[in-house]
């Protein structure tokens, strides 16, 4: 089972993003998220996730499964 981080790094990836790249289009911190696609934060916040997902243009479902 894939973790929140590999599946918002398996989304960046492709759309060839950057994690600076989707850092700043999801309005996050770069830090932060390295963090999360690192699996240091397991548990990122309800609003950064929902961030994210609209920057990739996903349901937070399918960063969370």
């Amino acid at each position: 089972m894939a973790t929140i981080g590999e599946n918002i790094k398996k989304y960046r990836m492709k759309q060839r993003l950057t994690q600076d790249d989707l850092a700043k289009k999801a309005n996050v911190k770069y830090s932060t998220l390295t963090k999360i696609e690192g699996n240091v934060v397991t548990r990122p916040s309800v609003q950064t996730v929902a961030k994210i997902a609209e920057s990739l243009g996903v349901q937070m479902e399918e960063l969370l499964k």
